[in-house]
């Protein structure tokens, strides 16, 4: 659901101070889990800029300390700047880190809160995994990268880009993908394990074959993969609006530390 943020709340206010710690230990990995080719700083603002794919992830402005508030006017201009020489919509992260004053400014100009996610973690050390089939994980990006793109239905063109951001991860990561023999690939995951910290992203499986258990069964693998290699928090990153996959990750003990989204200015709502 589309939001202007003189509807809602500021995001940040949700997060008490003793979160913000975490916070910043789960938003550095999910840097580096998902990383952007160009990434610059401004004051504690970091800016994602990757030419070649269009994730928000991949392409926003994302403070980084609650009481960096100053010039706010100037340097979301020279972040504009940046934003066009790569011709990529500008796009504002809030998480918990964001300030106040930046929050209030962006809904003083009248810009657009969308695409709201929650950040969740799981215990993996007393989680008591389902007894499910295993899949081993791949280290061919490549074949990964073609099953994601056919499960998730997405423009065969994005297979470069995806491909570099991938392969661009230095943390240890499992390549996961349950295929079959006549259907192709059914499923897609990847684990990237960052010391004591193992991120979930992308769960994946093809509309033709939901409901069928293979979102649970390569989860449990992607865990199980991880804990193996002694990670003891799970976490991963989910929209507000997928219940079915809320309900899966719950099942599995992962329960909401934060929330995040993006603001974007009236030009390009």
């Amino acid at each position: 659901m589309v939001t202007t943020g003189a509807d809602t709340e500021p995001m940040h206010a949700q997060s008490t101070i003793n979160k913000l710690p975490l916070v910043r230990r789960l938003e550095a990995v999910g840097f580096r889990a998902w990383p952007a080719s160009s990434v610059q700083y401004d004051g504690s603002w970091q800016v994602r800029l990757t030419a070649g794919h269009p994730s928000k992830r991949l392409n926003s402005v994302v403070p980084l300390d609650p009481s960096d508030h100053r010039d706010l006017e100037i340097r979301l201009r020279k972040a504009q700047r940046k934003f066009e020489a790569y011709g990529r919509p500008m796009v504002v992260r809030e998480t918990p880190l964001a300030s106040q004053q930046l929050i209030d400014l962006l809904r003083e100009r009248r810009w657009t809160c969308f695409d709201e996610t929650l950040v969740m973690t799981a215990d993996l050390v007393d989680l008591e995994l389902p007894d499910m089939l295993d899949h081993l994980p791949s280290h061919d990006v490549g074949r990964f990268v073609d099953a994601s793109l056919i499960v998730d239905e997405a423009d065969p063109a994005l297979k470069p880009a995806l491909a570099e951001v991938v392969s661009s991860i230095k943390p240890p990561s499992g390549l996961f993908v349950i295929e079959d023999a006549e259907a192709g690939p059914l499923a897609t995951t990847l684990c990237v394990q960052d010391n004591d910290l193992a991120g979930i992203l992308s769960v994946s499986v093809s509309a033709q074959h939901r409901r069928k258990g293979l979102g649970a069964e390569i989860l449990t693998s992607a865990l199980r993969w991880a804990r193996m290699r002694s990670a003891k928090t799970a976490w991963l990153q989910v929209s507000v609006d997928n219940a079915p996959a809320i309900a899966l990750y719950a099942r599995f003990g992962f329960r909401e530390v934060y929330r995040y989204c993006y603001w974007r200015s009236p030009e390009e709502a």
